[in-house]
């Protein structure tokens, strides 16, 4: 097994699924990401797909052919195993060059869609791509603000640690706190159908990240997976007692909540407040999911 960076881009021709497959030309690359099953890979995006850098990280399951083109294959993806980046990752840091070791700064392997790295160029852009964000929505809700295997969990100087990240990248009690601070920080530590922003005296916010998709059906730790929800919205929306419409309304299940309750809980025009920035807005698909498989409505 060996890890990887894979080329994504939104404008690509390609069939590629995000976060479930990866579409790629065989010529090229197949005996390349056939190394990588069961192996994590992260994805990049350059400037003219979109521009965020390296964003997230995967594993990957199998190939498979493109029934519909013999020169094509999809790389399947493990769902569940998502999560995004706290920080959008550069490949190339003037002064210090770039992440995955001798890269070139254009042409060359730089074009390449599928790049396999070492386990120190995989750590290196975890590190910087997992590293907690130094504000008041990062600060846990509760207990100490600890640093753990070298991610920061609270706003300290981070020292990175060249070592492998398979087992960290799979503890769920990892996972949760990133998703957490991710979510929180794309809506600004407000409940996003309550609009509160509530804030302990330590400047924590008590907002808490709720996930669409929950873990326990394979969904993402992704942000474009997550809400932001006030404890008692969080707990209604859990249980299928609310939901949101592809038009971003909220939904309320027959009998949910007297409305005297539902005036005082909800925005007075029942719609869900969208984080500013396009790449974390809830994904129509987690959505749907919700709608078709937890809401009583």
């Amino acid at each position: 097994m060996v890890k990887a960076v894979f080329i994504q881009s939104s404008h690509s021709d390609y069939d590629d699924q995000p976060g479930k497959a990866y579409h790629f030309p065989k010529k090229h690359y197949l005996s390349r990401v056939e190394q990588t099953i069961g192996d994590w890979v992260i994805f990049y995006e350059g400037r003219r797909g979109g521009g965020r850098g390296y964003h997230a990280v995967q594993r990957v399951l199998q190939v498979q052919n493109d029934l519909n083109d013999p020169e094509m294959a999809y790389a399947l993806l493990d769902v569940g195993s998502e999560l995004s980046f706290e920080n959008l990752v550069p490949r190339w840091v003037d002064g210090q060059g770039p992440f995955e070791t001798g890269l070139p700064k254009s042409r060359g392997s730089n074009t390449s869609a599928v790049r396999l790295i070492s386990d120190g160029d995989f750590a290196r852009i975890i590190n910087a791509g997992l590293e907690a964000r130094n504000e008041p929505n990062a600060i846990p809700r509760i207990g100490d603000v600890v640093a753990e295997s070298g991610f920061a969990e609270a706003p300290t100087p981070f020292e990175p640690q060249i070592q492998p990240r398979e087992m960290l990248l799979s503890q769920r009690a990892f996972r949760d706190r990133s998703f957490a601070r991710q979510v929180k920080h794309a809506y600004g530590g407000r409940c996003s159908m309550s609009g509160l922003e509530l804030r302990n005296g330590g400047g924590r916010p008590e907002v808490e990240a709720a996930h669409i998709v929950p873990v326990s059906e394979r969904g993402p730790d992704t942000v474009r997976n997550g809400l932001a929800l006030s404890g008692t919205v969080h707990w209604m929306f859990d249980r299928g007692l609310l939901s949101i419409s592809d038009s971003n309304e909220v939904l309320v299940a027959k009998n949910a909540a007297d409305k005297a309750v539902l005036d005082r809980l909800l925005l007075p025009d029942r719609r869900l407040i969208e984080p500013e920035n396009e790449a974390y807005k809830p994904h129509k698909s987690y959505l749907r999911w919700h709608r078709e498989n937890v809401f009583k409505g």
